[in-house]
């Protein structure tokens, strides 16, 4: 398909700022283009115009601008486009309705529950918000028929088959009368767009909103299969919500031809990196249109097939930096987050961070900081003369690494002058102004601009390490491949910093996005739900399906012309039973034997990659297929001609275009061409292919000598160095752990300590742990001192020795340095471990009324003893809460062990590469430096205060008792929401801050004092007393409402959303985490599917938050019905007080716990307690609000908080993004 003789063929990529353009020519050669995306004085489409220039200067015909263009000339032409997500950044899609089971329309606005931003008491969350909601009655519910339990609740229900082969029980039918009667409802408010979420019946509901005449209709079950309901209603909502605006730009793009394109053949760049013809181009899949063309460009350009060394993608543009990794095979994810959204949908794990050209540059209590906030556009950097401010472009322009005569004049109010060196000077001279008045120093203006440089580019290693490392990868053996018009500034440093010996530049880098589309490939790909274990007597109907799915692949890639050229791949969705950690895997190099399925040893490429990934594997596991996925490929791109150019300028300053093929050319250098500027800095030489392009080699990083006196630069630098250790220590963790605690859930802290026990960097930010860990490798040291020996690991957990509650066990490892007898350095992990022992599983009991009812205590127990780990030791520890009356030792010993050996991995790593930053710069200036840090960050926290808890209640019977240490994280994180700064939080932020908690309190308890519910009820309580004191906000819901339910054989665990409380300026979030937890809710298709539980309702509680100017969010209702015999146990509060409102608004509702028993009786059951349930039986759930601020005004309504626009912050994505998500959603 890709051969068009005699004609133009076209890649266009359609960018936010930008438009660019490859050109294949007639005679065979290949030209680029870069124009405006928006210039409606000069014409009405960016990419019609790129294509009528090119013919027009080509042919020598005029192609009038005011008529079609006539495509007689034209072969094909590909496009990736922003239209998707501009639409979803700034909310202008399509008004949608939403028709959703009855009892979740408010799903998709409590979502996962956490709150984006751990830190902001705003919580603006970023969903999409549907114009209505429909719900309908119909109930489906998996079969219980395979469990021999014989209490299970009984229903008279027909049973058929879903679409994962699941046998399920349809409760309540189908009111097709009442559905349509509510759709026309619908369409008489004038919305045509309809998103369905629903059950089976899909299908059924699809066909009749069509007949009655929604133009757009996106079926969950058609728009990506996959279970899990949240997921996959924000996937079918995005996808009504933006195909209608797609579908609007394509019609302006095809009128702009003859013919509106009939007879070209016209393509759409998808997320994945596979074409797609215009008509089947759908907005869930168009999300990363742009990018994916780039990530496809550099994979075919830079990847060796011969040397097989794998690929880091760096393409820095001028808001932000996009990251992507290919080593042979294009790595996907099926679930990211853009803009709020979370989509199902395969997209290229395209990791976008906020340090771009355009990343504003401030200064900040004695720290150099670069972004997130960017310049944008408009006004731009300071150099685009608009009144911008200092970005990262103005210091590579200060530098003298941009030169504006090489520049189009198209800046200034009249887009007609050139770059402005000037303006660029005067702003860093009153920024460095500021720097040496902090500081009493004598910084000059380009010491300022180049440590803002190193900043950025220190900024832009850590998402990369993080990339690698997360799968088990060395990044120092990776090529970098640099594109985007700012990456060839920073390609040097970047791969000096990361180890890296190459750099890869394609001639065409400043247009990659464009060019990769002319050589990617028309992909189709179908995927279906599974529920099937991968084993023998599964391989025949796991082969029919994959065979169907195969066959409508080539089917419809033969429909759009592809005959011989078509190949497809398959897929299989596997993860280990009683996990959620599912590998999307092929079996490309795993041939099939008489042991697997036809489609490949799946078996084998699993486990394979699980042990790279996450370092074990769990042979005596079955593996389960929660998906078949089949992508074909049509192959359609073309192959690049390479050209040779001659003749160079012999000067510092070099022309791409002029330098012949072979030319090496050693740094200091720049080498510049019309879209994009390379810096070959000293120590590197840039050698030029026989294609065109610049290969670039890096010498290893030589830092330079530093003293211990202050260097503002490189205390930034160190700050990022701290927390990438910690970082890393936490991925070490999450791939070698085992429990789903830790590995799935990431219910874990890993952090790095001065010799004095004081915290220095903390990762990642779990609000319960924040500074609490500092307490326990204070207390060790102190404890243990000289006992202290090179190869010993301490294990503790008790709260006298910094602990939380039982079931957080903490790690600590000491660093010796040698010829020095005492740690330099402590490391240290805390994870959350499902069960310890005590007199309930999961060793979170409502009713505890000492400690060691709550499970095995650890104070200075020797985990690891010169080197050695003591298994035998820890394993009676472990089982000795059995001792005790009612108790059990450990329940779950198993995963104990392995989750122990895990946390002494990550310090390990930890003590690694905190000796690896002491060989590079020596041990005093590492310690010097760790403690300028600690100083400046009680910069932050503005003045001194005392903290006085004189008056506090004594010591209580039961486990609301909360340890010192839980009293300095609320602490910690009330200062943190205060600040408003992102700042790395360590010892620092307490220096100015005194704190007195009275012995025998309820915040300071004795050593045997059950502490359970302090950990997770008296924490948030603290936070309300704290916040009232500074009168910073109204109370949230104040609780956690935990509530767990299980048997002797299996349990369950959750934390429930409530509302959030109003501030100056903002209403209170409806149906969200508060203060001292953001943990993540169970998607409701996996709650029914794993528990014999059924999930009624959950919803907002209309009414719940208090009013006042500003209202409370509303709690949520939440309806579990059991389906067999249980023991529920709730622990919770704001069950008689309010939530209290501020400056005159009202109190939040308390909150309500009631059970109907199946006999009709409906009991209240307090706020802690444990029931046994019957069959039958349901738990209603009614959560706190939140309380509202400031007096109502006289309209006496609700008024909407003003919506933040989502572009005035930087939007995040990938999966690097979305696993510090779900760690701060802990």
């Amino acid at each position: 398909m890709a051969e068009t003789k005699g004609k133009f063929d076209f890649a266009i990529d359609r960018g936010g700022t930008f438009t660019d353009v490859f050109a294949r020519l007639p005679d065979g050669r290949e030209r680029v283009l870069k124009l405006l995306s928006r210039d409606p004085q000069n014409y009405k489409d960016a990419p019609t115009e790129g294509i009528r220039r090119v013919l027009e200067e080509e042919t020598g015909q005029v192609f009038p601008r005011e008529q079609p263009v006539d495509t007689s000339l034209i072969g094909w032409i590909r496009m990736g486009t922003t239209v998707a997500t501009n639409a979803l950044l700034e909310r202008e899609g399509e008004r949608t309705a939403l028709l959703v089971t009855q009892g979740f329309k408010d799903l998709l606005h409590i979502g996962t529950q956490a709150r984006p931003k751990l830190f902001d008491l705003v919580c603006n969350a970023c969903f999409l918000n549907p114009q209505t909601y429909t719900e309908c009655g119909v109930h489906e519910y998996p079969c219980l028929s395979c469990l021999s339990n014989p209490g299970n609740l009984c229903v008279c229900a027909a049973v058929q088959s879903g679409s994962t082969g699941d046998s399920l029980e349809v409760w309540r039918e189908l009111d097709l009368e009442r559905v349509e009667k509510d759709l026309r409802g619908v369409l008489s408010r004038g919305i045509t767009s309809l998103a369905v979420l629903w059950s089976d019946h899909e299908k059924a509901v699809g066909a009749l909103a069509r007949r009655l005449g929604f133009t757009q209709v996106s079926l969950s079950s058609e728009v990506m299969p996959m279970v899990r309901a949240v997921p996959r209603g924000y996937t079918v909502c995005a996808d009504a919500y933006l195909t209608p605006k797609i579908h609007q730009y394509l019609k302006g793009f095809t009128s702009g031809f003859k013919g509106g394109l009939k007879d070209v053949n016209v393509l759409f760049m998808q997320s994945d990196g596979g074409l797609t013809p215009m008509e089947q181009f759908c907005g869930s899949r168009a999300i990363l249109s742009g990018p994916a063309g780039g990530v496809v460009g550099y994979a075919i350009t830079s990847y060796s097939q011969t040397e097989k060394k794998p690929v880091i993608g760096f393409d820095m543009g001028g808001t932000s930096t996009d990251v992507s990794r290919y080593a042979g095979q294009y790595e996907h994810v099926f679930e990211a987050t853009t803009a709020g959204v979370t989509l199902q949908a395969p997209q290229l794990d395209i990791n976008t961070v906020a340090a771009g050209g355009g990343s504003r540059l401030f200064f900040r209590s004695g720290m150099f900081v670069v972004g997130p906030e960017s310049a944008g556009a408009h006004p731009g950097p300071a150099c685009y003369r608009k009144g911008g401010p200092l970005t990262v472009t103005d210091a590579n322009l200060a530098l003298g690494r941009l030169l504006p005569s090489f520049f189009p004049k198209i800046f200034g109010p009249g887009e007609n002058e050139p770059l402005s060196l000037e303006e660029t000077m005067k702003h860093f001279h009153h920024l460095t102004q500021e720097i040496n008045l902090f500081f009493t120093s004598g910084m000059s203006v380009e010491e300022v601009a180049m440590g803002f440089i190193r900043v950025a580019n220190e900024a832009m290693c850590r998402p990369i390490r993080a990339l690698t490392q997360a799968k088990g990868h060395d990044t120092s053996q990776h090529v970098l491949a640099c594109f985007g018009g700012a990456g060839g500034q920073h390609a040097c440093a970047i791969a000096r910093a990361l180890g890296m010996k190459t750099v890869f530049i394609h001639k065409y880098s400043g247009v990659l996005s464009a060019y990769g589309m002319a050589l990617a490939d028309v992909v189709e790909e179908v995927q279906e739900p599974c529920s099937l274990q991968y084993e023998q007597h599964s391989f025949t109907e796991l082969n029919r399906r994959v065979e169907q799915l195969s066959k409508r692949c080539r089917d419809t890639l033969c429909a759009r012309g592809f005959i011989r050229s078509i190949t497809t791949e398959v897929f299989l969705h596997l993860r280990y039973e009683g996990t959620d950690c599912a590998l999307m895997v092929t079996s490309a190099g795993y041939p099939s034997d008489a042991q697997s399925c036809q489609a490949g040893d799946f078996r084998s490429a699993f486990t394979k990659r699980y042990l790279k990934e996450f370092g074990f594997t769990i042979p005596d596991r079955p593996i389960m297929v929660d998906d078949i996925r089949v992508r074909g490929c049509g192959k359609s791109g073309i192959k690049s001609v390479h050209k040779t150019k001659i003749g160079h300028l012999d000067t510092s300053v070099y022309l791409w275009e002029e330098l012949p093929c072979g030319r090496s050319i050693p740094g200091p250098a720049i080498i510049i061409d019309k879209n994009s500027t390379i810096l070959v800095e000293p120590s590197c030489e840039a050698h030029l292919t026989e294609g065109g392009d610049v290969c670039l080699s890096v010498s290893s990083d030589r830092h330079c000598a530093l003293g211990t006196e202050l260097n503002t630069v490189q205390l930034s630098i160190f700050s990022h160095r701290f927390m990438s250790i910690a970082e890393q220590m936490g991925r070490v963790l999450q791939r070698t752990s085992i429990s789903t605690n830790i590995k799935e859930r990431l219910d874990f802290s890993c952090a790095v300590f001065g010799p004095d026990g004081g915290l220095v960097s903390n990762a990642p930010h779990i609000p319960v742990h924040l500074g609490a860990m500092q307490e326990t490798v204070q207390y060790q040291k102190k404890v243990l001192g000289t006992k202290l020996k090179e190869g010993d690991v301490i294990l503790s957990n008790h709260p006298c020795a910094g602990g939380s509650h039982l079931p957080d066990l903490t790690v600590i490892t000491p660093v010796f340095r040698k010829g020095v007898s005492s740690p330099v350095f402590f490391v240290a992990s805390r994870g959350h471990h499902a069960d310890i022992g005590g007199i309930t599983p999961g060793s979170m009991p409502p009713l505890s009324t000492s400690l060691q009812q709550e499970g095995a205590v650890f104070t200075s127990f020797k985990l690891v003893t010169g080197g050695i780990f003591q298994e035998e030791a820890v394993t009676e520890a472990l089982m000795a809460p059995a001792q005790y009356p009612d108790c059990s030792g450990t329940r779950n010993l198993h995963d104990n062990l392995s989750d122990l050996r895990a946390q002494v991995a990550a310090n390990q790593r930890g003590s690694q590469l905190v000796g690896e930053l002491i060989d590079s710069y020596g041990l005093t200036v590492v310690q010097a430096y760790m403690g300028y840090i600690q100083v400046t960050e009680s910069l932050c926290v503005c003045g001194s205060a005392v903290f006085d808890f004189t008056g506090t209640g004594t010591e209580v019977w039961g486990n609301c008792n909360a340890p010192r240490a839980i009293t300095l994280s609320a602490l910690i994180y009330c200062l943190r929401c205060m600040v408003g700064q992102d700042i790395p939080l360590n010892q620092g932020c307490l220096t100015p801050i005194k704190v007195i908690i009275p012995p025998g309190s309820i915040l300071q308890p004795s050593q045997n004092a059950a502490v359970v519910g302090g950990n997770v009820l008296t924490s948030q309580r603290v936070v309300d007393v704290i916040f009232r004191a500074f009168e910073v906000c109204a109370a949230s819901q104040g609780c956690m409402n935990n509530i767990s339910f299980g048997s002797e054989k299996k349990g369950y665990y959750e934390t429930v959303a409530g509302g959030a409380g109003a501030g100056p300026g903002w209403n209170g979030r409806s149906g969200v985490q508060s203060h001292m937890t953001n943990t993540r809710i169970t998607d409701p298709e996996i709650l029914e599917k794993r528990y014999p539980v059924v999930l009624e309702q959950f919803s907002l509680r209309p009414g719940s938050g208090g009013a006042g100017r500003y209202c409370g969010g509303d709690g949520v209702k939440r309806k579990l019905m059991f389906r067999s015999k249980v023991v529920l146990s709730v622990l919770t509060e704001r069950r008689s007080t309010r939530p209290y409102g501020l400056h005159g608004g009202e109190d939040g509702a308390a909150g309500l716990n009631l059970l109907h028993r199946a006999d009709g009786r409906i009991l209240n059951l307090g706020a802690k307690t444990s029931v046994s349930i019957q069959p039958g039986d349901m738990f209603c759930l009614y959560t706190p609000g939140g309380g509202g601020y400031g007096k109502e005004d006289d309209a006496n309504r609700r008024p909407q908080t003003k919506r933040r626009r989502l572009n005035e912050t930087f939007p995040e994505r990938g999966s690097v993004f979305d696993y510090r998500m779900a760690q701060e959603g802990v």
